[in-house]
């Protein structure tokens, strides 16, 4: 594979998944870790993506606030519009992070009166803006690459709330593997916030159906709705609908 070509193949897994390992990069391009290295150097130098150690971050998902080339943002607006349906009033709701969670918050209601906890300090201060919704950021350790919390103190108070709708991004969504993500950390976190929740939600962009990563988050028995940007009638989403029901 050319360097052109490898470059671009990065970018791809860069918008879809947010981060990219070098070691998962190097056995997926068939080249060395250091040949990995240094092609996420240059694509640092050009600005197409943030380097940190042992791999690479979306510049989009690191820096939301700055508006920097959103990944498919018109999707992930759709995806939002759909997901706020599911909120009514007075409910208790809890976020995960990530941009289509946040144009998810930019789009409620200025006169929704609801209830909402979330693991993401940018989601937290964009809804802050909202005059009747109570916001609560659920505490623990922010993990500089995901801009989220984490860690033991956030599992353990996750285990004390109860809410009607948890909002999920998926990492990886497969028919066979369900929802998968590559980091543990990320995993137990979800896993806490879908025991925590009485309906859960799984919100991805269509180009993420089929895809998996290392370690299973759920299976299919565990949430009860998947939306994405993508018309009902398309072949990729009519998969799923024998699993969960689909937005």
């Amino acid at each position: 594979m050319l360097k052109k070509e490898r470059h671009a193949y990065i970018i791809n897994q860069i918008n879809l998944h947010n981060k990219v390992l070098s070691s998962d990069l190097s056995l997926l391009l068939k080249v060395s870790e250091d040949t990995v290295r240094r092609d996420l150097n240059e694509l640092s130098e050009k600005g197409k993506l943030l380097k940190v150690h042992g791999g690479a971050l979306s510049k989009s998902f690191h820096f939301p606030y700055e508006q920097i080339d959103i990944y498919a943002q018109e999707s992930k607006r759709e995806i939002a519009k759909k997901a706020i349906s599911l909120i009514s009033e007075g409910m208790i709701v809890l976020t995960g992070g990530g941009t289509t969670m946040l144009e998810m918050a930019r789009l409620i209601p200025d006169n929704l009166k609801a209830t909402i906890f979330t693991i993401s300090p940018l989601v937290a201060l964009e809804l802050a803006e909202r005059e009747f919704l109570t916001v609560i950021l659920v505490g623990g350790q922010l993990n500089k690459n995901s801009q989220v919390i984490m860690g033991s103190k956030t599992v353990r108070e996750l285990s004390e709330i109860r809410v009607d709708l948890c909002f999920l991004g998926a990492n990886g969504i497969d028919i066979n593997e369900g929802i998968t993500d590559s980091d543990w950390e990320v995993v137990q976190v979800k896993k806490a916030m879908i025991k925590s929740a009485a309906r859960t939600v799984i919100m991805c962009i269509g180009e993420k159906l089929n895809s998996a990563q290392k370690m299973k988050v759920c299976s299919f028995n565990e949430i009860d709705f998947l939306i994405t940007d993508l018309k009902s009638s398309n072949h990729k989403v009519q998969e799923y609908r024998g699993q969960v029901k689909v937005l």
